[in-house]
């Protein structure tokens, strides 16, 4: 079970929190199973401020970790504060594996940043997307916006299987999003979107 953050006394905490650093957030905690994209990401800052976030929305977020995070004498205190560990060497590969975690907790609420790293890549990694469609849940948009000082939880996205259409929504939804860094942002682009356009007959 995740670290709980719904506590009064934790979300004031939280709202403290954020107005010592000018920020404020927005949106309201999701009622239900959800993987929740964490963008930008480019600064180490970022988990400090959606750290903040989560507490005054009252969000228990859960993380993936690699399986060695989780052994003695620490891996304890990894799953208290929302780890899941993933043994990427198993049978069954992460997305059935982090899938199966909704199986057992329906209302879990897991954060992924699809970047995958603070410096600019050529494109997001899908994992986020497969492990939606594959647990059968909506992916919520959370954000951080530096220029408005601002984090929360966006629109979801119920996931087709459509990958250009749902990306088409969640590009729209962080383009007007200013990173720490903004030269490092990573445009939400899957690298199957440019693999489908490759293989597209030519009109």
């Amino acid at each position: 079970m995740a670290f709980r953050v719904g506590s009064k006394l934790l979300r004031l905490l939280g709202r403290a929190g954020l107005r010592l650093v000018g920020w404020r957030a927005a949106g309201t905690a999701p009622d239900r199973g959800v993987v929740l994209i964490a963008a930008p990401h480019t600064s180490n800052w970022d988990l400090l401020y959606m750290l903040l976030v989560a507490a005054e929305l009252g969000i228990e977020v859960h993380w993936v970790g690699k399986h060695t995070l989780f052994r003695p004498p620490l891996g304890w205190l990894m799953r208290a504060v929302g780890g899941i560990p993933v043994d990427r060497r198993a049978r069954h590969g992460a997305v059935e594996q982090l899938a199966r975690a909704f199986e057992r907790d329906p209302n879990m609420i897991l954060a992924v940043a699809p970047e995958g790293t603070r410096g600019k890549a050529p494109y997001w990694k899908s994992g986020f997307y497969e492990i939606a469609r594959a647990a059968g849940v909506p992916i919520a948009l959370g954000y951080l916006d530096y220029a408005r000082k601002e984090g929360g939880i966006g629109p979801w996205v119920e996931v087709t299987g459509d990958r250009a259409a749902d990306m088409e929504k969640i590009r729209a939804f962080y383009a007007d999003k200013t990173a720490r860094r903004p030269e490092a942002f990573t445009p939400p682009r899957l690298r199957e979107e440019a693999a489908g356009e490759a293989g597209s007959p030519r009109r």
